[in-house]
């Protein structure tokens, strides 16, 4: 279980990676590095490549994500999503909420 976060090279991307697990056990993690010197970033990128299980926590993690992002549905973009995970996004109506590719 791993997850970090590398802001892009103009410094208006956050992008945070999760690799194996994403459920509750990475609540405080995921919040400490997007809510860091409370910098707010234009825009998140979650990329789930290396994400093999998501949870309803995960789900509700993604939400606080993008209100912190302002709501914006632009604000915040799943990446790399693997079959399954993208099949419990589209379940959840994610793509509706936040960009899912």
């Amino acid at each position: 279980m791993g997850i970090s976060a590398m802001p892009s090279g103009d410094g208006k991307t956050l992008t945070i990676k999760i690799s194996d697990r994403f459920d509750f056990n990475l609540h405080s993690e995921l919040r400490r590095l997007y809510y860091q010197n409370e910098k707010r970033y234009q825009n998140y990128v979650v990329d789930l490549k290396d994400t093999t299980y998501m949870d309803s926590s995960a789900l509700g993690m993604l939400l606080q994500l993008r209100d912190f992002a302002g709501g914006k549905r632009e604000a915040v973009r799943i990446a790399h999503a693997q079959s399954a995970i993208k099949e419990i996004l589209a379940v959840a109506n994610f793509h509706q909420l936040m960009t899912v590719d």
